[in-house]
């Protein structure tokens, strides 16, 4: 016999502010937005796993456009444009055929795609860290065959930002396997997001799958979050930080799974 699911339970907005703030700090600073939200929204059950991703996508749009900005006004000398253009057309191509399936996936089908997309998201973070490369070691462009397998890969991680999985971790590794640097993968990642979290987000806002109380409180946080985390903070510890979510995502993988077992018992 199936469980009835925990109804969730609304958050203080403050409390929604405070995610969207701490969530597009550590984004700016390379850790990604979707994992930390997901795991504080699944903790705190302040809203049905059906609607995470559409949240996410949704809320995190404007911190994200406007985190673009800044990092092609302060790295832009370090854009290859046949790169970045290509990269990012694709992501934007993947993101919006994505959102349209998963808008429409019944909710145990986006807790089990979820959970994967999750471990898929540790594990690039956590080869991420692993290969520590340096800032600049590496190429600021890609092109042939390595340009062909960086436009796949954002096509297919593009797909993967409508269950939730953030473009940052999977992007970084991609592009340091291709050999890039950090500096030239930042604006990179960052503009792709830009545009492929508006795209996704088109299709769940007219769907309806999303939070909305939970998506404007990110979005209004968000903001603050970027300024603070470009402007003031300049060199951080974040190795800890990183390992630390790498945990909790495999924290909330499994307990994404376990959920949708028990609803289908």
């Amino acid at each position: 016999m199936s469980e009835v699911p925990r109804p969730a339970r609304q958050a203080p907005f403050p409390v929604l502010l405070g995610i969207g703030a701490f969530a597009n700090f550590f984004d700016t600073l390379g850790i990604g937005s979707f994992a930390t939200t997901t795991a504080a929204l699944r903790l705190g059950h302040f809203t049905e796993d059906e609607m995470i991703p559409g949240t996410l996508n949704v809320g995190h749009s404007l911190p994200t456009i406007l985190e673009a900005t800044l990092f092609l006004i302060a790295l832009g000398g370090l854009v290859d444009i046949p790169t970045i253009t290509s990269m990012v057309i694709a992501g934007a191509i993947g993101a919006w055929y994505g959102a349209g399936i998963v808008a429409h996936w019944p909710r145990r089908t986006i807790q089990r795609a979820m959970a994967i997309a999750l471990i898929v998201t540790a594990s690039f973070m956590a080869l991420r860290m692993l290969m520590s490369l340096s800032l600049s070691e590496g190429t600021i462009g890609l092109s042939g065959m390595a340009l062909a397998i960086g436009v796949v890969a954002s096509l297919v991680i593009g797909s993967l930002t409508s269950l939730g999985i953030g473009n940052y971790a999977p992007t970084m590794a991609v592009t340091y396997l291709l050999g890039m640097n950090q500096r030239a993968v930042f604006p990179i990642m960052a503009t792709a997001a830009a545009v492929l979290l508006p795209a996704a987000a088109y299709r769940f806002w007219h769907s309806g799958r999303f939070d909305r109380r939970a998506a404007k409180g990110f979005a209004i946080g968000g903001i603050p979050g970027v300024l603070v985390a470009v402007y003031i903070v300049k060199e951080l510890p974040l190795d800890t930080v990183r390992w630390v979510v790498v945990a909790v995502l495999l924290y909330t993988s499994v307990t994404l799974w376990l959920s949708a077992r028990r609803e289908s018992a």
